[in-house]
C-alpha cells in the first residue's frame, strides 16, 4: 500500500470545516496516515496555501512538523507534537505551530503534504520550510498529498 494521508473532517479536494480556520478555533484537523514504508525513520508534514502567492507574494506556510514517528498513526485534532519527538517549525504568521486557513480574498487550496524519510531531521524548533526542504534532500522515500479548500468568511 502506498503512503496515504486522509482526514475524517474532509475528503480530498473538499472544503475544510470552518473550525480549523485561523479566525475560528485554529486547531489542526484530525489526520490518518497509512502505508508508511518499512524503512522510514520519520515523517514530515507541510501544510501550505499555494493560492496565497498572488495576494501575499508567496506560498503561505500554515504548519511545519518533522520527526513524526514513522508508523501507521492518527494525528488527532488539536495535536500537540511536543509530547513525542516531533518538532514544529515557524509558519508564515510568524508563529511556531499550526496556523489555520485564512484566505484574504477567495477560496484557496490547502495542501497537507506528508513525506516519509529514511532519517530524522536535526533541526531546531522554529525552522522554516526552506530549511526543512534542504534537510530532507536525498532522504525522501515516499510522499503523498491531501488537499482541502477553504473560503473566507
Amino acid at each position: 500500500m502506498p503512503l496515504r494521508l486522509t482526514s475524517p473532517a474532509f475528503d480530498d479536494g473538499e472544503s475544510i470545516p470552518d473550525r480549523y480556520g485561523y479566525e475560528h478555533e485554529n486547531v489542526n484537523p484530525p489526520l490518518h496516515v497509512e502505508g508508511v514504508p518499512k524503512e522510514a525513520k520519520s515523517l514530515v508534514l507541510v501544510v501550505d496555501d499555494p493560492d496565497a502567492e498572488e495576494p501575499a507574494g508567496k506560498v503561505w506556510d500554515h504548519w511545519l512538523v518533522w520527526n513524526i514517528e514513522a508508523e501507521p498513526l492518527a494525528i488527532p485534532e488539536a495535536w500537540s507534537p511536543g509530547r513525542n519527538d516531533a518538532i514544529e517549525g515557524k509558519n508564515s504568521f510568524g508563529e511556531v505551530g499550526y496556523g489555520g486557513p485564512s484566505p484574504p480574498d477567495r477560496t484557496h487550496r490547502y495542501r497537507f503534504r506528508l513525506y516519509a524519510l529514511d532519517t530524522s531531521l536535526s533541526l531546531f524548533a522554529g525552522a522554516t520550510k526552506r530549511e526543512i526542504e534542504a534537510a530532507m534532500d536525498g532522504h525522501r522515500l515516499e510522499e503523498t498529498t491531501l488537499t482541502g479548500t477553504y473560503t473566507p468568511i
